[in-house]
């Protein structure tokens, strides 16, 4: 698909949002999409600005992994919030707020089911095709802005030569859906319900509950890796801030807030 199918005017006229990604920066490439939403949002950006490009020269995930996207071929956007209403230990919950907004948008546009992988992927058929990525500014103990990266895979090709070898299994929209799908659709659908969850949210809506029942994480065995430290046990579920509880095999019932989650299958 081509890469002028994104621009600022291409963009706006897409869109049905009052706030979110009416300011829109674009990029045809830039080093990292968040990198750049953090610049715009310590000079002061407004709360909804979008961070956009086709290709991104360092992207990355969770724990400074690698984000893999050829030009064109991807969603690669940041977002900036100024979420006032929460406290930095509440910064999930704008993480379960988006990642929800990415199954409805997936939903909308090409049919495909989805499911959520704790904390931060979105899954089609048990394989990521979306990876979330929250970073916070802070003004002493208050949370001044929250930047929130998407990297959804909507015409990637892991067949390429130059595809590297990934660390789970990915998969994109179009893979799935045996069809190419307009990244423009998907974009616009995604930001219209972003806006919708997250002012939901800012009403005192909490996300938990039926982020949970999207989870596939829930009730499975899993490993947890954390610094110094490995967890096993039976996720059961999640608290409002996000935090996944593993029953471990004593009985003993531990909230994970950060770690490395791997499935280990039913419990």
């Amino acid at each position: 698909m081509a890469l002028s199918e994104l621009s600022v005017e291409s963009i706006k006229a897409a869109l049905e949002t009052t706030w979110v990604g009416q300011r829109v920066v674009y990029h045809p490439a830039t080093a990292s999409t968040n990198d750049e939403a953090k610049r715009l949002a310590e000079a002061g950006a407004v709360e909804g600005t979008l961070v956009i490009a086709d290709h991104q020269t360092a992207g990355r995930g969770r724990l400074d992994r690698q984000w893999w996207s050829p030009p064109g071929s991807g969603l690669l956007l940041s977002l900036v919030f100024r979420p006032v209403f929460l406290a930095p230990h509440q910064a999930q919950r704008l993480t379960m707020v988006c990642s929800l907004a990415v199954c409805d948008a997936v939903a909308e546009v090409t049919g495909l089911a989805t499911a959520i992988k704790w904390p931060n992927d979105v899954l089609v058929e048990g394989r990521k095709v979306c990876g979330l990525l929250a970073e916070l500014g802070l003004v002493g103990s208050r949370l001044d802005y929250v930047v929130l990266g998407i990297g959804l895979n909507v015409n990637v090709s892991f067949l390429e030569d130059d595809a590297p070898a990934l660390m789970a299994p990915a998969i994109s929209l179009k893979a799935a859906a045996g069809r190419e799908v307009s990244r423009l659709k998907v974009l616009a659908a995604l930001l219209g319900y972003v806006e919708v969850r997250y002012e939901r949210l800012r009403g005192g809506a909490l996300p938990h509950d039926e982020w949970q029942t999207r989870l596939a994480t829930v009730g499975q065995m899993v490993q947890v890796t954390m610094p110094g430290l490995v967890l096993t046990g039976l996720a059961t579920g999640v608290d409002v801030d996000g935090a996944l509880l593993v029953r471990r095999t004593d009985g003993e019932v531990e909230r994970v807030l950060a770690g490395d989650v791997t499935l280990r299958g039913a419990g």
